[in-house]
């Protein structure tokens, strides 16, 4: 391998990265899961946290607090990932517009750095370090422990769809949801293009508030917009939770027949992608390649995307899910390494395409990619101000564009903690040690 400057270290998690990130050409990947470290340890209080290991997988550390009662506020939508991995992100799903990423509810981390240093650090202390690390993509330093922030657990979940027709309306109660004390716990949103039998579908999983009206409802050659909602409840307060849920959704516009709910225990709710997962699995439709594509959206340009792309470029969406939801910006904090639309709310919009082997046709990798990139060159030329989330770049001129005014802070906390750029040369950032001056 040579000299020590040529070393080159990556973290691998479960093994989700899209683009090889987890990689090093002619280096050492280490595997975080073999790194689980001391017992993960709940502690309670008014201030409840878990410590955990970087290795640690999200679905551990939800089954472990909830043996105390407890769990942890902001999630990703499938469980099975690490903590070092998704922290090295974000971690974003339908917590976040209220309690923002999983990066804005840890209150420490141990850290590797590029030089070799253990270091603890949080707000408080080696403060720079932490947000360098938190979203920093692997560059900075492998996090070999967290302590994360906790929340009482209910027991169960409302679980609610509704559909739209109109993106506009779609995109206003979206954005009327997440603003103020909101009812709901968790608020996604779906786009379904040219789907037979959709509510025929959700039937497995859900029950219709109007069976009749539902049944005529016809999804085929249309675009509709799904919202997806969640209240967390104990028992006790079911009169008082469905009170609140009638009166919220009584609010929106949504098309009252596809009205459709579900109630399922807390955990199932939270590791509900794993069920699709076994389901996948069983059809040897999970070990494919998945040229997922997320994006982050400033709200004032997200009529124009949705126009363009769910209009002419996405015209079904057969090869996976496309999620779309806004986000608060106030709940993430602007000192990570993460970078973010500069709007008070922005959306995530994320094609979840899995592509089927070996086909040549619109559900085959080469297609995916070339309507990937067809997305992209949209957004470029139309000046949309989007920033990607889990990003892939080839250049570094790609990555001084993605980080913008934040590149000279990305710069020189690179060459304060990994000077020889050692950590996660998947990310194609940087080829050689990095001199700052």
């Amino acid at each position: 391998m040579g000299g020590v400057s040529e070393l080159r270290v990556a973290a691998r998690g479960h093994g989700h990265s899209l683009q090889g990130q987890a990689q090093a050409h002619r280096g050492v990947v280490i595997n975080m899961e073999s790194l689980q470290g001391p017992q993960m340890k709940v502690h309670t209080g008014n201030f409840p946290y878990v410590d955990v290991s970087g290795g640690e997988l999200w679905i551990n550390i939800l089954r472990e607090s909830l043996k105390h009662g407890l769990a942890p506020k902001s999630w990703t939508d499938y469980l099975h990932l690490t903590v070092g991995g998704t922290l090295s992100n974000a971690g974003i799903s339908g917590q976040a517009f209220r309690h923002g990423p999983q990066i804005s509810n840890v209150y420490q981390l141990e850290v590797v750095t590029g030089k070799g240093e253990v270091v603890n650090c949080s707000e408080k202390q080696n403060s720079d370090l932490f947000y360098s690390v938190l979203g920093g993509l692997g560059q900075f330093g492998i996090i070999t422990r967290a302590r994360i922030s906790l929340e009482p657990a209910a027991e169960m979940v409302k679980w609610i769809r509704v559909l739209y027709t109109d993106f506009a309306t779609f995109a206003r109660d979206q954005e009327k949801l997440i603003s103020g004390e909101s009812a709901f716990d968790y608020i996604e949103g779906f786009v379904i293009i040219n789907r037979t039998g959709l509510l025929n579908n959700w039937r497995s999983s859900f029950s219709p508030q109007d069976p009749v009206q539902a049944s005529q409802f016809k999804s085929d050659g249309r675009t509709l917009f799904c919202l997806e909602l969640a209240k967390y409840f104990n028992p006790e307060q079911m009169a008082l939770v469905n009170q609140e849920i009638k009166s919220s959704l009584s609010q929106l516009n949504h098309i009252p027949s596809t009205l459709f709910l579900s109630e399922v225990p807390y955990i199932e709710f939270l590791d509900r992608v794993h069920i699709s997962e076994i389901k996948l699995r069983s059809r040897g439709l999970w070990d494919v390649p998945h040229p997922w594509l997320n994006l982050l959206i400033p709200r004032s340009k997200i009529h124009s995307f949705a126009q363009q792309v769910f209009g002419n470029i996405h015209t079904d969406t057969s090869s996976g899910p496309i999620l779309i939801y806004p986000l608060n910006k106030s709940k993430w904090d602007n000192r990570t390494s993460v970078v973010t639309p500069e709007e008070d709310v922005f959306y995530l919009v994320a094609f979840l395409s899995s592509a089927v082997p070996s086909s040549t046709g619109s559900d085959g990798l080469e297609q995916i990619l070339i309507r990937n990139q067809r997305i992209l060159d949209f957004c470029e030329i139309a000046g949309l101000g989007v920033k990607q989330y889990l990003p892939h770049y080839s250049t570094q001129e790609e990555w001084k564009s993605h980080f913008g005014v934040y590149w000279e802070a990305f710069i020189q906390r690179k060459s304060t903690y990994d000077p020889l750029a050692i950590l996660a040369p998947g990310q194609r950032i940087f080829q050689k040690p990095v001199a700052y001056s």
